[in-house]
């Protein structure tokens, strides 16, 4: 089987590359290195089967030979990625998609869409199911990021319906897990660095917004899965387990055995107030369910950052 999986040196790329190299897949990794790093994916350079290739989904993509499926999950992630970089966030969501489904339909192969629960914003419907249409601001500070997976699924649906392309979209929830960027700017990272440095623990508002955090092995298995199926989706990936950021925050101090308070700061403009995937279509129509529980993932991320902290690997991000 030959893939490309486009953004496949940032954290979640980069698993996706591992597991189907490790089924016997061909896999060409595409990514720009905006967000992504190719440390992500040294160990895998070298391993029969594997090319990494710099390349800018906005502009020209020729990949020659034949493709069997595309995963597309270029884009920045983190609101601190995003916001840092807005047009280029719009640029890969649009064009970049574009270009994607275009490979993938000229190769004719099977193209998943890496969505994101941020297509349903600040939710008036709680858990969030495939069919909510969601509460998103257009022009708000978000946008960038929200719209961007927005259209990528209008375009995706579009390929589909009038081009016959054999697509499919994923919703993905908060995923984490090790290899994200200690300074990447999202909670369970920043939490955890936060904790292991004995430094203040930052909880945004009053901490009682809620998320619901999938360990990275967990979402990987559920976009395999759509990916070797027949479903088109759009299809939620996350762990309904929900808790509070305050509880996040507590539970990672704890596990990290860190003595660090728990400092409240300003929470960002259009931050969603609740977040918890209904996953029962997933578990109907993949057979998809997660499997590790969030204080086992978290234990497991945190050792890596130690090891992570204990070098200082990763530039920190002004």
């Amino acid at each position: 089987m030959h893939v490309v999986v486009t953004g496949g040196a940032g954290f979640l790329g980069s698993y996706l590359c591992e597991r189907l190299l490790g089924q016997g897949a061909e896999v060409l990794c595409l990514d720009n290195f905006l967000t992504g790093t190719p440390r992500n994916v040294e160990h895998l350079i070298g391993r029969p089967g594997f090319r990494l290739l710099e390349c800018d989904l906005t502009g020209f993509v020729h990949v020659p030979g034949s493709v069997d499926l595309v995963l597309h999950f270029a884009s920045a992630a983190s609101p601190a990625d995003y916001l840092r970089h807005p047009i280029e966030t719009l640029k890969v969501g649009s064009l970049g998609t574009l270009h994607a489904l275009g490979l993938a339909k000229e190769k004719n192969a099977r193209f998943v869409l890496a969505s994101t629960s941020e297509v349903y914003g600040d939710p008036l419907e709680h858990p969030q199911r495939e069919t909510y249409w969601g509460n998103v601001n257009p022009v708000g500070p978000r946008s960038v990021y929200d719209e961007a997976k927005r259209f990528a699924e209008s375009l995706t649906t579009a390929y589909r319906n009038a081009r016959g392309a054999d697509t499919a979209i994923v919703r993905i929830f908060n995923t984490y897990g090790p290899r994200m960027r200690p300074h990447d700017g999202r909670a369970i990272p920043t939490f955890i660095r936060q904790a292991v440095m004995d430094e203040p623990i930052t909880v945004t508002g009053d901490g009682n917004q809620t998320r619901s955090i999938c360990y990275v092995d967990d979402t990987v298995e559920g976009v395999v899965a759509l990916a070797g199926s027949d479903f088109e989706g759009p299809v939620n990936i996350g762990n309904p387990a929900e808790m509070t950021m305050l509880e996040l925050a507590e539970t990672v101090r704890d596990l990290a055995g860190s003595s660090s308070p728990i400092r409240f700061v300003p929470r960002p403009v259009d931050d969603p107030a609740v977040r918890r995937p209904d996953a029962s279509l997933a578990a109907e129509r993949l057979g998809w369910r997660p499997k590790v529980d969030p204080v086992t993932g978290l234990r497991r991320t945190i050792e890596w950052f130690q090891r992570e902290l204990a070098g200082e690997r990763y530039p920190t991000v002004a």
